[in-house]
């Protein structure tokens, strides 16, 4: 009685072992922001998409391929020439995520790693195209304008692979080794210009103040010869007058100097 009580005992577990498997293999999950495609054993890919949450499916025939349908960001290096035939080392930032009606479409034609084969390739020919438009020069003082253009293109070529693009942007810009040299030496070379400029606008302004400062003392002789004639040595007496005032005014303020009246009269009062 007991081992036919076990033997059933087991014979349900097992029953309900195996209908539990069954049951939790034809169950699967999407999670938020994710989408499932189908793929089913005999008819192939569905065009339906299935949304987030808890989803059958008919087991060992029907498989979920899982998409992640939020925007991810993705770094793409490229080196291009630009007009002027100079190398330029571009890093391009893009956000991007799938089209979800059109992943049916993108798991048949490119497959689940479509961001590896497609993007690369894309923005590569895109920053290839816009960047040889522009000389080095304008790829610096236009760069706003060419991002503008690398997005646009970007995301119309995108857009046939069933992506979008949500923000594109250039984030490293540099230029080869002998561009930045001969940026480096035009800068110099301008520099040493205006310090060149500037030595000849001084050399001009002295020249200038020493016409004048000639042209006062032509003026200031003309004066005194007039002097001369017309006072005689009248003039160069009080000249002298005033500089022996000017002295005898700066030698009092020494503490340094004593005064002693002239002739020999002063040395004979002096107390024995």
């Amino acid at each position: 009685m007991a081992t036919r009580l076990f033997e059933t005992i087991g014979k349900l577990g097992l029953g309900l072992a195996v209908t539990a498997g069954v049951v939790n293999s034809a169950l699967y999950n999407v999670d938020a922001g994710h989408r499932a495609v189908i793929f089913d054993r005999f008819q192939g890919v569905q065009d339906t998409v299935i949304g987030e949450g808890t989803h059958f499916l008919i087991p060992w025939v029907q498989k979920p391929i899982i998409f992640d349908c939020r925007s991810r960001p993705r770094n793409l290096p490229v080196i291009t020439g630009s007009k002027d035939l100079q190398n330029v080392n571009i890093t391009l930032r893009i956000l991007f995520r799938p089209v979800t009606n059109q992943l049916p479409r993108i798991f048949m034609t490119i497959g689940e790693d479509y961001d590896e084969r497609v993007l690369p390739s894309i923005t590569t020919e895109i920053l290839k195209s816009v960047v040889a438009r522009f000389d080095a020069g304008d790829l610096i003082t236009q760069r706003e304008l060419v991002s503008r253009q690398v997005s646009e293109d970007l995301m119309e070529r995108a857009a046939t692979f069933g992506l979008i693009l949500d923000d594109v942007s250039l984030t490293h810009l540099t230029f080869g080794k002998e561009f930045t040299e001969a940026v480096e030496m035009k800068q110099v070379a301008q520099q040493e210009a205006e310090r060149a400029r500037f030595i000849v606008e001084k050399a001009e302004q002295q020249k200038k103040a020493a016409i004048i400062s000639a042209e006062g003392d032509s003026k200031a002789a003309e004066l005194i010869a007039e002097s001369l004639t017309t006072a005689g040595d009248g003039l160069i007496e009080l000249r002298k007058l005033e500089a022996a005032e000017d002295i005898a005014y700066q030698l009092s303020r020494s503490r340094n100097i004593t005064y002693l009246p002239s002739g020999q009269s002063m040395l004979l009062q002096l107390p024995q």
